[in-house]
Formats: C-alpha cells, sequence, structure tokens
C-alpha cells in the first residue's frame, strides 16, 4: 500500500480507496467534523469540454472500480447485518456514505460518456454531409459531361434536308438546264451558288411533274368514268343475251353445239327453288365476268326435286280433333310413340330442299373454301355448310391458331353481328316454338348456319332484329327493303347488289386467316415477322424481347381489373380470339393480352398491358400504361403500308416492345443512389412533359428520336 492510498478506518474492518481510481472521493471521516474544510478554487469548466478533455480509458476503469466498491460494500453490510455486532449501526451508515459517494461518481461518469457519445455522432454526421455534398457535385459533373457528349453527337450527326435530296448530276445539270438557272460563269467557281442553283433546277422540275401528275388524275377519272359506263351497259346486256340464247336454240340443236353439260347444269338448275336458283344464277355470272376461277356445281337428285315440286309443309298439330281424323284415314297404321312423333315433326319442320348449290373458292396460296348452300322449304332460309382444304402454307400453322381455319368459325362476322347461330328470318322462332321445337342454334349441326349473307345471294330479305347494328343492305330499289314476313320473295336485286362485295370478303377472310396463321407460327417461336416494308417505322435497336407467345380465354382477361373498361365499352367479346404476350427486359416484365376478332384485321387487335417491375402496373395505377396502350391501339393507321392490313399485329407487337424500351428507360428511381438496371439507350429530347409528365412513346423515324404526342 502506498501512502497517497486513504484508508478509512470503521470498528474492525478497513477499506483502501485509491484516489487514482476514484478521483473526488476523500474520507469524510477524516473531515466529517471540520470547520475549515478547503474549496479548490480551480476555473469552471463545463462537463461538454471535460468530457472531451479527459481520457476515456480512465474514465471506464474509475466507473469499474466504483462498480467493485459498491459490490464489496453490499457485500459488507449482508455480513454486518448476519453477525449482528454492537457497533453495526455506526459501520453500515458509514458504508452506507461511501458506497452514495461512489454512485455520484458514477453518474458523472455516465453524464460523461454521454455528452462524449453525442460529440463523436455530430463530428460523424458533419464528415457524411461533407462526404455527400462531394458526391452530388460529382454527380452534377457527370450529368453535365453526359449531357455535352450528347449534344456533341446530335451536332456530328445533323443532316440538313437538302442532302436528302436526289439531285442529278452536275454534268446533267449544266445541260439539261437553262442558263438563267445554271448560270455556269458563276456557279462552276463557287460550290455554294452552284448547290442553289441545282436546288431551284430541281424544283423547277417538280412543279412540271406535279403539272404532269394532275394532268393524269384528270386522264384517269375521264377513263374511269367510261369504264363505269360500260360496265352498266354490260349489266343490262345480260338479260338481253339470255333472250337471245333462248330463241336461238333451235339453230344450236340443228348444228349440234356442244352445249350438253352446259344445257345439263341448266336443265338442273330449272328444278331449284327459286333463292338457290338466284344464287346459282348470280355466281354462276360472277364467274363468267370477274372471276374464272370460282367452281360452282348442282348437286342432288334431281327426281327427288321434280317429285318436290308439289311439296308443301302441312306439320300436324297436337288437337284431340286432328287425332282423331288421323286415326280415322288410316285404321292400320300403328299409332307412334310421342319421341317418334316429335323427330318426324322435327325432319318435316328442318327439311332441306333435295338439290344445293356447292360453292368452291381458291386463295391465292392454294386454300380452297367449299361452300355448299341449302334451302329449307319449312323456313323459307338457306343455309350453308362449309369445308375448309388448307393449302401448302397452312400446313406449316401454329398450334394456338389451330381452329381459326375450322369450318364453324372461319366466317364467323363476315358481316358484322352475323354469326349464324340465329335464323334472319323471325317467323322461324314461332315456328319452331309452335310445334314444340327448341330454338335454331340447336340444329347448327344438321342444317348448317343461315348466315345473312347466303339470304343476300340467294335473293331473300327480311326485316332487320336491330336497326342500329344491322349492316345496310345494298339494294338497287331501297323500297324493297320493308317487305311483309308473309311475302318474302327472292329477288334478283338483291342477289346483284350483294354478290360482288360477298365473295370479296370471303377471299380476303380466307387469306387474313392464313396470313394470320403464318404470323401465330413465328409468334410462337418468339419472332414478330415484321416485313421489309415496315423495318424503317421502328428503331434498329430495341432490348425487349418477345419470351412467349399462347392462347388464352376470356375468361382470363375477364378476370384482370384493367380489362373491364374495355369488355363494358363492346371492345371485347366472348367469341373473339384471345392470346397472351410475355415481353421481357431484365428483371422487368410485361404480359400484353392481344385480343383479335373474327374481322382481323380489318378491324384492329386491341392490346392490354400488365407491367411487373419493382410492382405490379397497369393501366388503372399507372398513367404511363395507360398512355403506352393509347400509342398502340389508337394511332395504329401510322402503322399501315398502303391499305394492306395484314401486317397489322406485327406491327403493333413491335411497337408495343419499342413503347416498353421507353417506358423502362425514362422511369427514375427515386433515389439517385439507387444503381440503374436499365440504361437510357434512345434519343429522347424530352424524357417529360406537361403536367400529367408523359413520356415519349412517338417514334420519328426521319430522325431516329422519341418524342411526345400533339394533340390538336
Amino acid at each position: 500500500m502506498s501512502k497517497d492510498d486513504c484508508i478509512v478506518v470503521e470498528g474492525k474492518k478497513k477499506r483502501l480507496l485509491k484516489p487514482d481510481l476514484c478521483p473526488g472521493i476523500v474520507d469524510l471521516k477524516k473531515h466529517k467534523h471540520s470547520q475549515d474544510l478547503k474549496v479548490d478554487l480551480k476555473p469552471f469548466i463545463s462537463e461538454e469540454d471535460e468530457a472531451m478533455e479527459r481520457d476515456p480509458l480512465v474514465d471506464l476503469a474509475s466507473f469499474q472500480a466504483s462498480c467493485t466498491f459498491l459490490k464489496t460494500a453490499i457485500r459488507d453490510i449482508k455480513e454486518i447485518k448476519t453477525k449482528k455486532l454492537d457497533m453495526s449501526s455506526s459501520e453500515i451508515d458509514s458504508i452506507r456514505t461511501d458506497a452514495t459517494i461512489h454512485f455520484i461518481h458514477m453518474k458523472k461518469l455516465n453524464r460523461l460518456a454521454h455528452f462524449r457519445c453525442r460529440k463523436v455522432r455530430e463530428n460523424t454526421n458533419e464528415a457524411k454531409h461533407k462526404i455527400d455534398q462531394c458526391h452530388l457535385q460529382l454527380q452534377n459533373l457527370l450529368y453535365e459531361a453526359m449531357h455535352l457528349e450528347k449534344e456533341i453527337t446530335k451536332c456530328m450527326e445533323f443532316k440538313s434536308k437538302d442532302e436528302e435530296v436526289e439531285l442529278v448530276k452536275v454534268e446533267e445539270f449544266y445541260k439539261d438546264a437553262p442558263i438563267s438557272i445554271s448560270n455556269p460563269n458563276v456557279t462552276k467557281e463557287d460550290a455554294h451558288l452552284q448547290m442553289l442553283a441545282r436546288l431551284e433546277w430541281e424544283l423547277e422540275q417538280r412543279k412540271q411533274l406535279a403539272i404532269k401528275l394532275t394532268d393524269t388524275k384528270s386522264n384517269k377519272e375521264q377513263i374511269s368514268q367510261e369504264i363505269q359506263a360500260k360496265h352498266d351497259y354490260l349489266e343490262t346486256l345480260q338479260p338481253k343475251l339470255s333472250a337471245i340464247l333462248h330463241a336461238t336454240r333451235p339453230v344450236q340443236d340443228y348444228l349440234s353445239m356442244p352445249y350438253d353439260a352446259i344445257k345439263e347444269e341448266h336443265q338442273k338448275a330449272q328444278h331449284l327453288p327459286v333463292p338457290l336458283y338466284i344464287l346459282y344464277m348470280q355466281t354462276s355470272a360472277y364467274k363468267d365476268a370477274c372471276d374464272k376461277f370460282i367452281k360452282v356445281v348442282i348437286q342432288g337428285d334431281v327426281d327427288a326435286a321434280q317429285s318436290q315440286l308439289m311439296w308443301t309443309f302441312e306439320p300436324d298439330e297436337d288437337s284431340d280433333s286432328d287425332m282423331e281424323d288421323q286415326e280415322k284415314q288410316d285404321v292400320k297404321r300403328r299409332r307412334n310413340t310421342s319421341e317418334m312423333r316429335n323427330e318426324e315433326k322435327k325432319n318435316r319442320v328442318l327439311k332441306k330442299h333435295p338439290l344445293s348449290v356447292a360453292v368452291d373458292i381458291n386463295s391465292d396460296d392454294g386454300t380452297e373454301l367449299q361452300l355448299t348452300f341449302y334451302y329449307l322449304l319449312a323456313l323459307n332460309i338457306i343455309t350453308v355448310n362449309v369445308k375448309v382444304t388448307p393449302g401448302a402454307k397452312v400446313m406449316t400453322s401454329s398450334s394456338t391458331g389451330s381452329d381459326l381455319m375450322s369450318p364453324d368459325m372461319i366466317l364467323d362476322e363476315l358481316y358484322p353481328g352475323d354469326h349464324g347461330n340465329e335464323s334472319p328470318n323471325l317467323a322461324n322462332h314461332y315456328e319452331l316454338k309452335r310445334h314444340g321445337l327448341q330454338e335454331l342454334d340447336s340444329y347448327i349441326s344438321l342444317i348448317g348456319r343461315p348466315y345473312l349473307w347466303c339470304q343476300w345471294m340467294g335473293g331473300l330479305q327480311f326485316l332487320k332484329k336491330d336497326l342500329n347494328n344491322s349492316e345496310e343492305l345494298a339494294t338497287e330499289d331501297e323500297s324493297a327493303g320493308i317487305v311483309k314476313l308473309s311475302q318474302v320473295r327472292a329477288q334478283h336485286s338483291v342477289s346483284s347488289a350483294n354478290m360482288q362485295k360477298t365473295i370479296t370478303l370471303l377471299k380476303e377472310r380466307v387469306n387474313a386467316r392464313v396470313c394470320l396463321l403464318q404470323q401465330l407460327s413465328s409468334l410462337e417461336r418468339n419472332i414478330i415477322p415484321v416485313s421489309s416494308a415496315s423495318v424503317k417505322m421502328f428503331p434498329t435497336k430495341i432490348n425487349a424481347q418477345l419470351t412467349s407467345w399462347r392462347r388464352s380465354s376470356f375468361v382470363d382477361l375477364k378476370s384482370l381489373p384493367q380489362a373491364e373498361r374495355f369488355i363494358k365499352a363492346g371492345l371485347v367479346h366472348s367469341t373473339d380470339f384471345i392470346f397472351m404476350a410475355t415481353i421481357d427486359r431484365g428483371s422487368a416484365k410485361m404480359t400484353a393480352f392481344v385480343v383479335l376478332t373474327s374481322d382481323s384485321p380489318k378491324v384492329a387487335p386491341l392490346i392490354i398491358v400488365d407491367i411487373m417491375w419493382q410492382s405490379r402496373r397497369t393501366a388503372l395505377t399507372d398513367i404511363y400504361v395507360m398512355e403506352m396502350e393509347e400509342e398502340v391501339n389508337v394511332h395504329y393507321q401510322e402503322l399501315l403500308n398502303g391499305n394492306v392490313k395484314d401486317q397489322l399485329l406485327p406491327n403493333q407487337l413491335q411497337r408495343l416492345l419499342m413503347c416498353f424500351d421507353v417506358y423502362l428507360e425514362t422511369d427514375i428511381p427515386a433515389s439517385s443512389l439507387v444503381p440503374i438496371e436499365i440504361p437510357k439507350e434512345k434519343m429522347m429530347p424530352r424524357t417529360s412533359r406537361g403536367p400529367a409528365r408523359s413520356k415519349p412513346f412517338k417514334y420519328v423515324p426521319e430522325l431516329g428520336i422519341f418524342t411526345h404526342r400533339c394533340f390538336t
């Protein structure tokens, strides 16, 4: 023990207090009754400054020593109370006093530690703030450098409009241009004046060509009028030729002309019912005048047709009087059961004429559309059975569009709203109901489909169910459009007015389905078949890729909240073809539902987008997704090459990939410290515009940049 140590003696025990470990603690016993205790008069120093001046390790050792003393004091008090010594009360008070001093010392050390910790935190925050300022300055410098590089690139890639004009060669210019424009004495020495003179000569030539174009168009209109006049003349010529041929039959028989096959066909046609006869006659006339590759033949039993001439439909009634009359007339006939009578009644109501007309239409790729037209005697309507013989291109078609060429779907909605499930003759509904039969759509497999255009080809015309949604019938006599159901008769004017348009639509439908199947085959291999003529409408590099293409259903689409607005607007129906495409770029994923109508591509495909990028985004939650859908679905006219619409679906999908790139590259993260996964590669003068901060989805092929669409 050193002489500097303090010893407190109480009773029989001694406790050693080291002033170096417990600064400020003195022997209170020694100074308890001292009246002349001197106070240390050092200058006042705040505890914050004292905390920074003191050594933390020394304070830690002092704190540990005070803790050890407190433990020892508690243990001594316990021992004194256990032994119950005489001097226990005074000794316990002494120990408590010493323990209190140590406890006060520990509180001071705790305050100093907190002051020291707060000071360290302030120093740390100040250092971090300086680092953030330096980092922000670095980011600003990098952005300025990037902006300068882009401006330099724009300047280097700038091309004047006159560079795009293909001018004639200099030798030809001086040879053909007049001296007033070429002025060789001046322009040969000055390249700038020479370029101006060549541009002036180019402008003069184009003005002359424009005048020539105007004259050519006027001549074309005049020739078109002459052709139309001749066409009208030929239309009136057909009845006259028919009369002449009828008058020259004796001469043909006398000269033995080889018209036997035609004669037999015409003899068969005499036994056709009036609607099928008109259909056969008008189709044959169209074949002879416009399309030699159409085949028109009459099928069926002529003898059965002859016996059918006097047939009238008189279905049995279920009344008691009729049953009694039948029993009286044929007593030996066994009474039929209810099922047999219903079957017989159904056969009489749905009875077809023995003869039918078969029309074969061939497409460009060899696909053959075989149409067999029947006439239902009791219902007074024409039905058709469809058979498709695929060509070479359809043999390698896709699996997702295998039903596009099915007979039940290939002619769906050839005219708007015409699905062929209901009879166009409103009287048929009551006729079937009166005889206890189901609706006509239950017997489609037996009789065929009664499309509205089939009735028009046969000269039949019925009242429309809905004037707003029905196709306007192009008849020569507008007053012929309103007739009574009991007076519906086949008319030649109705058939001739719709024959050409209907056959054209049939050919276009087959060609469109063949082209669509080829496109679906490429899409299943994750290849968007953009034609060479359409490549220039898109940037050379598109990073987003089609990763999958599969068939979906109306039920799956209906479950999407963002598709509800299209369904309510009547843009999506349960009869539409629905596909689902998956497009990826990095960790971003887009799911696009593509809706194709039966009349595609005349009706543009509808695309509904769902994006998974950091969170799920749809048109209902993200206005930029709605802008993307609008760019693809509304502005599709820009993707058409002239009047050809077969490439509309691939072009829309390619634009969707392009817009997806723009969407991701302009999606700026909330924090600048977050690493950018998708870099900005597209040329965009402005990434956002307007209060809605719209994105530049419109691509300008001439400049190779993306800009915002202007609305007027």
